[in-house]
């Protein structure tokens, strides 16, 4: 199978991302998929992400896998501004005058027309078997996601497969609100500007989990979504090898002290301002017992959200860590030496990294309901780690009330007892704490079972007329 994807993340490295790399390497190990998947990122319709938008970062590394095609090809984009007020009216739709509604409404059109003419052409260039649309259910391009129906449906009435919408996030349960305003950024029901997937022969569904599988039951729609949760990384328990120590080199990771990761964007939500808040607390203890500072790295690319990465930037100085915290500016789908040579690792490595220092993971969400999984906790168990964790709504639904980790308190409580615990899993304590690694390994394995992609895998490949390995 020929496989496409459009991403609504608008990044050039998103966790969406990294768990389709693992679902596609899960497909090509099957022998079901073709080695080398054409994406459009997201970067012309997502305005919010200015470091990005709207043709996204200068020298973009992608793996020999990933081909990164944008389907506007060489027109130009839609301006900011107005992508940005159509996105805000669609949130605001039980507001609207009728005469708001008929101006949106002719808005969203003039911008669906532009993006209906590129998929048409990228289909037909490119002829997939299945495009999946990652997060294209929410909002944030209406227009965008309008144009994908339409330009599938016509595309795939005289050709097999279609489109495979696959959802981390929906309407809902993702709370995010704007900074500024502090409106809600999506509505928290489709309305008549935000199609959902249907029945109509050239769509699937997926969803990461029953709660959202549930959220879909009450849409105007009669499709029934897959339910696959995601697959975690394969975190090889092997020797460091040369590119780990390159890496540690470039980033004057001195030996000894642990490394202890974030892997979350530079995002309000996403909490590093909290996690900058607990390492400071870490180390505090640390000195006090005088042990070694564990080094904090966080994944984000500090151009996502650049008042707020100033807000964390200056919470850094204002702690005294910037000895102590790497901002890596996003992890690459794929480890790699760039032009001048500096190595960067992926997040695998980098889980082996932290695993071979006795470090751990922090996933510090500051607000409760916005992560519909939250792969923190699951990818330090995937690595036999220790894992610090804010308190949110889902973490008990996909992990269970067993799951052992330090509990980071919000709110501006005391951080330190919970610095105190900790630190002392860190190190060469971890051993004492094998047991409680191994049962957090065993329900993460559970949560993120292999066989629900396996079975959807082969799905898409009977809806082909049976493409096996030796047809694709």
């Amino acid at each position: 199978m020929r496989i496409g994807l459009v991403s609504g993340d608008g990044l050039p490295v998103s966790g969406l991302l990294t768990v389709f790399r693992s679902v596609f390497e899960l497909g090509r190990d099957l022998g079901l998929v073709e080695s080398r998947v054409t994406a459009d990122l997201g970067y012309s319709w997502r305005p919010d992400k200015p470091g990005f938008f709207p043709s996204g970062p200068p020298g973009e590394y992608t793996p020999p896998w990933l081909e990164v095609d944008d389907v506007l090809g060489t027109a130009d984009p839609l301006d900011a501004a107005e992508l940005l007020w159509i996105r805000d009216e669609v949130a605001r739709h039980d507001e609207l005058t009728p005469a708001e509604h008929a101006s949106l409404t002719e808005r969203i059109e003039a911008a669906e027309a532009l993006y209906r003419r590129g998929f048409e052409d990228w289909l037909a260039r490119h002829r997939f078997d299945w495009v999946f649309a990652l997060n294209m259910t929410l909002s944030d391009g209406v227009s965008v996601t309008r144009a994908l129906h339409g330009a599938a449906a016509a595309h795939y009435a005289s050709t097999p497969g279609g489109l495979l919408f696959w959802d981390h996030d929906l309407f809902r349960s993702y709370a995010v609100h704007d900074p500024v305003t502090g409106s809600r950024v999506y509505p928290t029901r489709p309305n008549r500007y935000t199609p959902v997937p249907q029945p109509d022969g050239c769509t699937e569904w997926a969803v990461i989990s029953e709660p959202l599988a549930a959220e879909t039951r009450t849409y105007p729609t009669s499709l029934v979504p897959h339910i696959v949760p995601n697959i975690l990384p394969r975190v090889p328990a092997a020797p460091l090898e040369g590119r780990h120590h390159a890496f540690a080199r470039r980033y004057e990771l001195a030996a000894g002290r642990p490394i202890v990761l974030a892997p979350v964007r530079i995002f309000p939500v996403k909490g590093v301002d909290v996690a900058l808040d607990f390492l400071a607390a870490l180390k505090e203890e640390a000195v006090r017992g005088g042990r070694p500072v564990p080094y904090l790295l966080v994944f984000g690319s500090l151009s996502e959200d650049p008042p707020y990465a100033e807000q964390v930037l200056a919470r850094t100085h204002r702690l005294g860590l910037e000895q102590d915290v790497r901002f890596l500016d996003g992890v690459p789908l794929a480890s790699f030496a760039d032009a001048d040579g500096e190595q960067l690792l992926d997040e695998a490595d980098l889980l082996r990294l932290a695993k071979a220092t006795e470090g751990g993971v922090m996933f510090t969400p500051s607000v409760t309901d916005v992560e519909t999984v939250g792969l923190g906790p699951g990818l330090a168990a995937a690595a036999g780690i220790p894992v610090a964790v804010t308190d949110y709504e889902v973490f008990h639904t996909i992990y269970g009330d067993s799951f052992v980790r330090t509990r980071v308190p919000l709110g501006g409580d005391d951080m330190r007892p919970a610095a105190a615990e900790f630190l002392d899993s860190l190190g060469g304590a971890q051993a004492h704490h094998r047991a409680s690694l191994e049962h957090n390994r065993a329900l993460t394995a559970s949560a993120f079972p292999e066989r629900p992609w396996i079975e959807l895998w082969q799905h898409l490949a009977d809806r082909l007329g049976g493409a096996g390995p030796d047809q694709v």
